[in-house]
C-alpha cells in the first residue's frame, strides 16, 4: 500500500508543527479487505480504513484538515464527489491540557493494484493512481525552519 506513507509525507510537509514534530504523527490501517476486481489474474483492490493519530498536537485543527482534505481530494476524490460516500472521514479529539490534543481522523480508502504473469514466472505487480479531478491546489508549505519552545 502506498497511500499511507504519501498521507504522511503530505502532511509533515504541508502542517510546520508536524515538520517540526514528526514523532507525533501516527498511521495505523484498520478494517482492512482485499477485493477482486474481476479483471482476469489476481488484480485486486485494498480497501481499508487509515487511521491518523496525531498526540499532543498544540496547533490548530484547521491547520491539518486543510491540508488532509487537500490530499483526500488528490487521492480519494469520490469522497468529496459521491455523495453516499460524504460520510466516510471521521474524527475524534481528545483536548488536553496546555492547548494541546490528541486526534484521532479515520478515512476510508481504496487502492487499485494490478498483478500480471511474468514470462518464466512471478509477478509484476503495478499499483493505479486514482483518476486525477482538478484539485483545488496544494497549501503552500513554509520554510523548513522550527521554532523553539
Amino acid at each position: 500500500m502506498i497511500k499511507p506513507d504519501s498521507l504522511r509525507a503530505f502532511m509533515k510537509a504541508a502542517v510546520p508543527h508536524l515538520r517540526c514534530n514528526p514523532e507525533i504523527l501516527k498511521a495505523f490501517l484498520d478494517r482492512g479487505a482485499l477485493i477482486s476486481t474481476g479483471v482476469p489474474g489476481f488484480a485486486f483492490e485494498y480497501l481499508y480504513t487509515l487511521n491518523v493519530l496525531l498526540t499532543d498536537y498544540a496547533g490548530h485543527l484547521d491547520a491539518v484538515v486543510v491540508p488532509l482534505l487537500v490530499w483526500i481530494s488528490e487521492q480519494q476524490p469520490e469522497l468529496f464527489h459521491n455523495p453516499d460516500l460524504h460520510d466516510q472521514i471521521h474524527f475524534e479529539a481528545e483536548l488536553l491540557d496546555q492547548g494541546k490534543m490528541d486526534l484521532s481522523v479515520e478515512i476510508s480508502l481504496t487502492e487499485r493494484v494490478g498483478v500480471i504473469p511474468r514470462e518464466g514466472g512471478g509477478f509484476a505487480v503495478e499499483h493505479y493512481p486514482e483518476p486525477q479531478e482538478d484539485p483545488p491546489g496544494r497549501p503552500p508549505t513554509s520554510d523548513s525552519t522550527c521554532a523553539t519552545s
